[in-house]
């Protein structure tokens, strides 16, 4: 299945403790996201050649990526797909406008 969130989007967290945040996309992974100042979490961190000193870091945990809706403009939209021409486009599901073009179609 095609992600219809991908790395770099902007989304509004529509569930959950976070709900009606928004935020950048930093990394998606099986069905979830990382998202920027999203579901900040607290972690233990022991010493290493990264971190010299170890200690309590606070970073961002993954989030279910249908949790988070895409946001166009000022509005949160839901994503679908079409393909035309040989391009698969990613297409706002509420007007049909679109968003960007996610690869060429297979052909089958």
């Amino acid at each position: 299945m095609a992600a219809k969130i991908k790395k770099g989007d902007t989304v509004r967290v529509i569930a959950g403790a976070e709900k009606d945040k928004e935020g950048k996309v930093l990394e998606v992974k099986d069905g979830a996201v990382k998202v920027e100042g999203i579901n900040m979490v607290t972690k233990h961190m022991k010493q290493n050649p990264g971190n010299p000193n170890g200690g309590i870091v606070t970073k961002e945990a993954f989030i279910d990526a249908s949790n988070v809706m895409l946001v166009v403009g000022k509005d949160a939209v839901r994503v679908g797909f079409k393909v035309e021409n040989g391009l698969k486009y990613r297409i706002n599901k509420k007007n049909g406008e679109v968003i960007d073009i996610v690869s060429t179609a297979k052909k089958n």
